[in-house]
């Protein structure tokens, strides 16, 4: 049971606690807004340009940049022009096997496009799993398109590591932090 709702739960976390879909929602979008005020994103004078695509990340960040974009009064352009942000969405497990990959690779010059932040590019959804991103997708009720691709070697790799260790993806990222921030 969800603790502040009493409602069935939809989502367990790596600490057991579990909370139901509108506790989920209120979560993710606060993690957000977290993110882009830890990593100082953007702010009220932000001009944002989102690559639109149906992909569920792309779709997702729409979503919680009209709340962000709501909330603060940056606002979201059509255009890209040489003033505005470019988000990206980008997620933990997305930066996670960029990093194990560049380490593989023995290739410190890939960690380059991992950043939160990276020039005029922003990255919002950085903190957030892949897995969260489309239950916030499913819950929403958000239409999108998930695409197959094949699995690399190091994708297979870090999924059968995060199954005996459920936060490797964020340790990986957040020791990539820690060093490179």
């Amino acid at each position: 049971m969800c603790k502040q709702c009493e409602l069935k739960p939809v989502y367990e976390f790596t600490n057991k606690r579990k909370v139901c879909g509108n506790c989920f929602i209120n979560y993710f979008n606060k993690k957000v807004l977290y993110t882009i005020r830890k990593f100082k994103m953007a702010d009220h004078t932000s001009l944002i340009f989102l690559k639109r695509s149906e992909e569920f990340r792309e779709i997702v960040l729409g979503d919680v940049l009209k709340m962000f974009v709501s909330k603060s009064g940056a606002q979201l352009v059509k255009k890209k022009t040489k003033n505005c942000l470019i988000a990206v969405g980008d997620s933990t497990d997305l930066i996670a096997e960029r990093i194990i990959n560049s380490m593989f690779e023995g290739s410190l010059e890939k960690l380059n496009n991992v950043k939160p932040v990276e020039a005029k590019v922003i990255r919002p959804l950085y903190l957030m799993l892949d897995t969260e991103i489309l239950l916030y997708a499913k819950l929403k009720k958000l239409r999108f398109n998930i695409t197959k691709r094949k699995e690399s070697k190091f994708e297979y790799f870090t999924k059968s590591m995060e199954e005996k260790h459920p936060e490797l993806k964020h340790s990986v990222v957040n020791s990539y932090l820690e060093l490179f921030i």
